[in-house]
């Protein structure tokens, strides 16, 4: 097996115009790298890798017509409502069904957001580093797309709390530590809160990660699970718009 020598990423593209947030895993779950660089910077770090699973938080491309196909609703359970959810991808609309929020991703890639668009350039030049749409048999190199709002949900069973906020970010990096993570325990920042240091409006906050970064990490945590137990993972959508790809063998019917 080549997983021990498997680096396992995940990139936040989602800031748009700022600097892309990365986070690397090896097989042991242990924290390899977690920075901030531009596109050119992520993809050299991704180029140096003997094999490597790759996490975007991104769609892989823009809708590609999937729900509005006849013969795609009419698989569907339950299917969608005439003339309903025909501007949205597989992977949307099973989300949304769950009461998982997502954005939807239009079929006109200049109407989408610039975030989205990031990531359709990045899923490109990943092509062409030949990494391979997830999941492929016995390729080193794999690249999948992630939703760390709905992978958040799936690990904790509920809906997370608001990301930014400061409770959002304890939950989940305590949920990644959870899952055996590398990463330091949320919890024993509640051991150095005193009450002088709360007046003084003084907060130890130092190993308390940001939200972007824990969108990173939760993405390289769903391509450890999927390159090392792909039993373990579930992907909806269609092979056409692209896996997306849930660190969790099953969902709930609702979140």
């Amino acid at each position: 097996m080549f997983y021990t020598h498997t680096t396992f990423i995940g990139i936040d593209p989602t800031a748009g115009g700022r600097p892309f947030t990365y986070a690397a895993l090896d097989h042991e779950l242990r924290l390899l790298a977690l920075g901030r660089g531009d596109m050119d910077e992520v993809l050299a770090f991704v180029a140096g890798q003997p094999a490597a699973y790759v996490a975007v938080c991104a769609p892989r491309c823009p809708n590609q017509g999937v729900m509005d196909r006849p013969e795609e609703r009419e698989r569907l359970s339950p299917p969608p409502r005439p003339g309903r959810w025909r501007n949205f991808r597989l992977a949307e609309y099973q989300l949304r069904l769950r009461n998982i929020s997502i954005p939807q991703t239009c079929a006109n890639e200049q109407d989408c957001p610039a975030w989205m668009r990031k990531g359709f350039e990045l899923f490109h030049r990943l092509d062409g580093l030949n990494y391979h749409p997830y999941p492929q048999d016995e390729k080193s190199h794999q690249s999948l797309e992630v939703y760390p709002h709905a992978c958040y949900a799936a690990l904790l069973e509920h809906l997370p709390l608001p990301k930014h906020s400061l409770e959002g970010r304890l939950q989940r990096q305590l949920a990644l530590f959870d899952c055996e993570l590398n990463i330091p325990d949320p919890m024993l920042i509640f051991e150095e809160i005193t009450r002088h240091r709360i007046l003084l409006g003084i907060f130890p906050l130092e190993n308390l990660y940001s939200a972007a970064e824990l969108d990173a990490l939760v993405a390289a945590y769903t391509a450890w699970v999927a390159g090392t137990k792909p039993d373990q993972v579930t992907l909806l959508g269609h092979a056409e718009e692209g896996f997306l790809v849930l660190p969790v063998a099953g969902l709930n019917n609702r979140y």
